[in-house]
């Protein structure tokens, strides 16, 4: 399982929100390259990131921050927010970044992420973030009918190769993940699942590991110090 320690941006600087809230925005680092390079010294060869600017304004807004760590770090980098056209989508896959999460669009104009795994194959990823199990777009701030699963399925039939799956109410909460819904969204497809929210420490990262996800995105623990990155990386060697 892959380890991928997280950095979300809003105007340059590294913060962390609570179960998304925007208003909670906390800077857990001085400096999101900085805190790269110490992930890299840890051991991660992933990290991911967000611009959580551009997910609310429905752009790229700090652009210059993610391609400085996939240019100035040996890391690959996983980014999402502010994704919203083919034209984004071109900028960051010849800007070095390593794999693009489209979010809200999966919801709102399918057919890009039909256009982009055509053109782009594994490079794209999709986010599916979910309150009650029903799935929220645009920063959070907007909720949906659509079930967590029935998306998923229909990325599937897209090719969609690898999947964030986030319950919304367990982010950044250090409560532990929704295991059970992660459990039901990795047998509905054969895309690849990460976690998302709520991981705290390492019992979790092996309950995960134990039910055969992908990946599993670790923040607030990191920066809390409840979790120990190189521990974490070592176990799922």
């Amino acid at each position: 399982m892959i380890i991928f320690p997280a950095i979300d941006i809003i105007a340059g600087k590294p913060v962390r929100l609570f179960k998304g809230d925007f208003a909670t925005a906390e800077q857990v680092a001085n400096d999101a390259l900085e805190t790269a390079l110490n992930f890299e010294k840890n051991g991660a060869e992933w990290i991911h990131m967000v611009d959580l600017d551009g997910s609310l304004k429905k752009e790229r807004v700090n652009s210059e921050t993610f391609i400085t760590v996939a240019n100035e770090t040996s890391l690959k980098v996983e980014l999402g927010g502010g994704i919203r056209t083919m034209q984004d989508v071109d900028f960051y896959a010849n800007k070095g970044i390593s794999r693009i999460v489209l979010g809200s669009v999966a919801v709102k104009n399918p057919e890009l992420v039909k256009e982009a795994v055509r053109e782009f194959g594994d490079l794209i990823a999709v986010g599916i973030d979910a309150k009650n199990g029903y799935v929220a777009t645009e920063g959070w701030t907007e909720s949906s009918n659509i079930y967590f699963t029935e998306l998923a399925k229909r990325m599937e039939d897209f090719g969609v190769k690898t999947i964030i799956y986030t319950d919304i109410s367990k982010d950044g909460t250090l409560s532990g993940p929704n295991i059970e819904q992660l459990v039901e969204i990795n047998n509905a497809v054969s895309s690849n699942i990460t976690a998302s929210g709520g991981v705290t420490n390492i019992d979790d990262i092996i309950a995960l590991q134990n039910e055969n996800l992908y990946g599993a995105i670790c923040g607030k623990s990191i920066y809390n110090g409840t979790l120990k990155l190189k521990e974490a990386i070592e176990v799922c060697k």
